[in-house]
């Protein structure tokens, strides 16, 4: 329920303006999960450019250190965030603790989606020049990097948004779930919010054809961090389509690289 509510909130945001007709919900989800390229119930490849219209003071630039916003830390979490030093994590060769999957979505800039494989997507980020695999069979990654292990199904919720067009031709209320662990510590925030090694991320990516408009992917994030947060945190960014790789200059984390 609360997933669903994220995904209407950051559709909002991104149509406003738009005049919406009204159509009752599709059918439910019927059968099990299917995996790969060819039952993918819409095609989420291509180039996509961040749509920073929420948090901006945040994804933008870095909030002064300890400053955790919204993010649900607990005691510990807000020490570790008081002691943020960016010119330490790049003398120690973690430059790219902002730029992992906990974090790697907030940041300004393209996705790029391809599928390396049947069965595997291969999600590559302008910011930080990172790459995670996302796989619906065995794991490609290993693990203890800064991407992690992601695994995949496709995921179709009992109702979708009325109002909306999900997709070309695609599934009416189809997501993509992403559940990605094993990753190493890094930061929520761009000033140094932590996220641990045991955190769980469950990623909904959400297609979306605003009516006469643009295709819009909104995702929609779950962060289970028994080491640095007090209960669940929730987000939600979305990304515009771009009709080729106009733009596309991937950027190390390195100091100046973003």
């Amino acid at each position: 329920m609360r997933r669903t509510l994220f995904v209407m909130a950051a559709c909002g945001l991104v149509i406003f303006a738009c005049s919406l007709w009204g159509q009752g919900p599709p059918a439910g989800f019927r059968g099990a999960p299917a995996a790969g390229r060819g039952n993918a119930p819409f095609d989420m490849t291509g180039y996509w450019l961040g749509q920073i219209t929420e948090d901006w003071r945040y994804r933008m630039t870095a909030a002064p250190k300890g400053d955790v916003g919204g993010i649900p830390v607990n005691a510990e979490g807000r020490r570790v965030a008081g002691t943020w030093d960016e010119a330490k994590d790049e003398a120690s060769g973690d430059a790219c603790k902002a730029y992992g999957a906990g974090g790697i979505l907030r940041m300004p800039g393209r996705l790029h989606i391809t599928w390396e494989a049947d069965d595997t997507l291969k999600v590559e980020s302008e910011a930080g020049a990172q790459t995670r695999l996302v796989s619906f069979g065995a794991p490609r990654a290993q693990g203890n990097d800064w991407q992690g292990v992601s695994t995949a199904t496709w995921d179709r919720p009992a109702a979708a948004l009325s109002g909306f067009s999900i997709g070309r031709g695609g599934a009416p209320g189809a997501s993509l779930k992403v559940v990605t662990t094993k990753a190493k510590p890094g930061y929520l925030a761009r000033n140094g919010v932590p996220y641990g090694a045991n955190a769980t991320f469950t990623e909904y990516y959400d297609l979306l054809q605003v009516p006469g408009g643009d295709t819009l992917l909104t995702v929609t994030v779950e962060v289970v961090d028994p080491q640095y947060l007090s209960q669940p945190y929730w987000y939600s960014v979305h990304f515009k389509k771009q009709a080729d790789a106009a733009g596309w200059t991937p950027r190390p984390c390195a100091k100046g690289g973003q």
